[in-house]
């Protein structure tokens, strides 16, 4: 084989041995036609992300954060900082979301707990049955299983 033909051979092996160098370091290989992580995620993506990085977070009621939040705080900061905006209380946060099935949810879809017809309390869908929350005072922002069957679940459009 000539070394005009290659040259194709070895710029490809060049270009994969970059990219693979590029990404052991921790950089991004742009791919035009594929969008980033990041580009591809949804507002409520980025929300349970938001909600997540508070891990550990004091409740607070009435706060709204960056340091501290209570239940509906937490998901108003969250989705705040994905873009799009929610009203102050869990119960006006239902009324301003889709209402969809507990078969239909999804990642970053909200989960309100009610009693009756009066929502009390609201976290961030993570999958697998769990919450992202600000439980209740002398907690944490943190992961939980949901625990009672009397929740409802709302989608942020």
């Amino acid at each position: 084989m000539s070394a005009l033909n290659r040259v194709p051979s070895l710029m490809a092996r060049a270009s994969t041995a970059s990219a693979l160098t590029i990404a052991a370091v921790g950089g991004s290989v742009v791919i035009p036609g594929v969008a980033s992580d990041a580009a591809a995620a949804t507002p409520a993506t980025k929300a349970l992300h938001i909600a997540a990085s508070k891990k550990g977070s004091p409740y607070k009621y009435g706060a709204t954060g960056p340091r501290r939040f209570d239940c509906s705080g937490l998901t108003l900061y969250s989705f705040k900082k994905a873009g799009k905006k929610l009203p102050r209380t869990a119960a006006q946060q239902y009324n301003k979301t889709h209402h969809i099935s507990a078969k239909g949810r999804k990642a970053g879809d909200l989960v309100f707990f009610h009693s009756g017809s009066s929502v009390y309390h609201v976290g961030i869908y993570a999958g697998k049955g769990k919450i992202w929350h600000a439980p209740k005072t002398g907690d944490v922002v943190r992961l939980q299983k949901i625990w009672t069957k009397s929740v409802w679940y709302g989608r942020v459009s």
